[in-house]
């Protein structure tokens, strides 16, 4: 028997830390710096809390209380939403507040990407708040008073008109009290791609409310970043921050699909191929391209989330090659991301919260957070981000999306893309995968139903209807039959344990799949080993000699010394 895909349950964990790893004594404000390898453990306040997280985890906790359908966690929800209003300034722009652990008060375009997704879902969610509504067009509507526009191309040989918008920012930073201050930064580098992380939260804008002039900043930006800025060569292959590489693919490929652009979908698309190209099959994606040596990446969990949502668009935009991506990255690397045990973490109940440091039960709050930065087969406690607050922001998105697009309507097909435990209005689905090669449905009313046809499924899948064999066509991509109320579909598959090398993070690695999971890796990691999958074998989690364990009854298995 092995541990299933489950991303009920991983919401549910996900849903836990983002309500407990909050600071009631500032309205639930989040703490996004947590560290789990010091002795005692603590969460601490840092600018951050107040900029992208109050957008992100509103955005993650509403996530997952739709996957959950509870309300559980509301009161924390509206927490976020009371941050997300305060703190607005000159020309739209949202500042944070001036806490103690702020410095400077300053609005970052790189954090607007966080900021607009969540006004788009509070207006989408609350079509009466008048002051959210606004809040969102006059950020949109400040950041377009604030670009470079770049409308002449003077060349030696003469001057030349540009034929669509090109919107560059004069910086990544933007004082509250002083504008643009060319003598500071943020110090990332790469402002071009950085800034225009908030591209596909503009083409949403769009998409809900015909805003014209979100349309028109999206393009600019696009424009500005494929053209001028020449941070993509001509194979769109780049040197960089992959988290926002991706999520601006993702946005492109979503430009594209809105405005019937094939040439966005198509150069989006080629960015989401290079990143693949420096990822894993099963999702672990490098934090930046070319930056490091590769021996020394780590793959943040925003880069996997993005991966995984492009993939989706993709799909939208007829490549259905991609639900592979989508299947296999979430069910592997995503899940593997999420902290589900905290043994090694020591904690002192005894030591009072305060100064923004809080340290009480933090081997039970950190369950269910989210890895900034994995090795494929491990999660290292001494890396600065081994759990991320903004990883436990964008996860849950990713977790709502599989949820969501398990099953679609594919042409009148209800076709089951994610093989997992899930019920619809239409069908029940239960899985058996990876311990065995079966996956059924069960009809809840007349309808047509099937299953997506993957190369890890073999050569000769087998459809039964009543445990009669449907006749299929080996060329069709999707294996179907009509469905009457209470009829079960079922789809069975051999499924052996495959040894398969590959080179991940400048490692060889043997990978064990069985279908579409992977049980295993070898060599094994430290200190926070990934991949136990066979539920036959006794975990034994290796820790550093000077880590002492203190235990977490209930919040995990039990952790034994190495």
């Amino acid at each position: 028997m092995y541990e299933h895909f489950d991303p009920l349950h991983s919401t549910s964990l996900v849903h836990h830390y983002i309500t407990n790893m909050v600071d009631p004594a500032n309205d639930n404000l989040p703490y996004w710096l947590l560290l789990p390898n010091k002795k005692p453990a603590e969460a601490a306040h840092c600018r951050v809390d107040d900029a992208e997280l109050v957008g992100s985890w509103y955005e993650g906790l509403t996530a997952a209380m739709h996957v959950l359908g509870t309300k559980e966690g509301e009161d924390v929800r509206q927490s976020l939403r009371r941050h997300l209003m305060r703190s607005w300034g000159e020309h739209g722009l949202r500042f944070c507040e001036p806490y103690p652990w702020t410095h400077t008060v300053h609005a970052s375009f790189h954090e607007m990407g966080y900021i607009l997704p969540a006004m788009n879902l509070i207006c989408a969610e609350y079509p009466d708040d008048e002051e959210a509504e606004r809040r969102t067009s006059e950020l949109i509507r400040g950041m377009r008073s604030l670009v470079i526009e770049r409308k002449v191309r003077t060349f030696w040989s003469g001057d030349f008109m540009e034929t669509e918008p090109i919107y560059e920012f004069p910086n990544d930073v933007y004082l509250r009290d002083g504008g643009f201050d060319l003598t500071r930064h943020t110090g990332r580098g790469e402002p071009a791609i950085r800034n225009a992380l908030m591209l596909h939260a503009l083409v949403q804008r769009y998409a809900q409310k015909q805003d014209e002039v979100a349309l028109d900043l999206a393009q600019g930006i696009a424009n500005y970043v494929l053209g001028v800025s020449r941070y993509f060569n001509y194979k769109m292959e780049f040197f960089g921050h992959v988290h926002s590489a991706a999520w601006f693919a993702c946005g492109l490929v979503y430009l594209g699909r809105v405005t019937d652009r094939e040439d966005y979908i198509r150069k989006g698309r080629a960015i989401y191929d290079y990143i693949r190209s420096l990822s894993s099959d099963f999702g672990w994606v490098p934090e930046y391209a070319q930056w490091h040596p590769m021996d020394e990446e780590h793959c943040e969990t925003c880069c996997v989330r993005d991966m995984i949502l492009c993939a989706r668009e993709l799909t939208k935009c007829g490549y259905p090659q991609y639900w592979n991506d989508f299947n296999l990255f979430a069910r592997n690397q995503l899940i593997e991301n999420q902290i589900r045990y905290t043994g090694y973490v020591t904690t002192d109940n005894t030591k009072p919260d305060g100064n923004g440091i809080t340290y009480h039960d933090i081997d039970k709050r950190m369950i269910g957070g989210f890895t900034g930065g994995s090795e494929p087969n491990s999660i290292s406690l001494m890396r600065f981000r081994s759990v991320a607050g903004c990883c436990v922001g964008t996860a849950p998105t990713a977790l709502k999306a599989v949820w969501d697009d398990a099953i679609t309507d594919e042409d009148g097909v209800l076709t089951v893309n994610v093989p997992f435990d899930r019920e619809t209005d239409d069908l029940c689905m239960e899985s058996q995968i990876p311990s065995c090669g079966c996956v059924r449905l069960r009809a809840k009313r007349p309808c047509r139903a099937g299953f997506r046809r993957y190369g890890w499924m073999g050569d000769s899948p087998v459809l039964t209807r009543n445990g009669e064999p449907v006749l299929t066509d080996p060329d069709d991509a999707v294996l179907s039959a009509e469905l009457n109320a209470g009829d079960v579909l079922e789809l069975t598959f051999d499924l052996q344990t495959e040894a398969r090398q590959e080179t991940v993070r400048g490692t060889d690695f043997t990978v064990y799949w069985r279908g579409c999971d992977v049980v295993a890796l070898s060599p094994a990691g430290e200190h926070v080993r990934l991949y136990q999958r066979d539920l036959s074998v006794p975990k034994v989690y290796p820790l550093p000699e000077d880590v002492q364990y203190t235990g977490a009854a209930n919040y995990g298995p039990t952790q034994q010394k190495g």
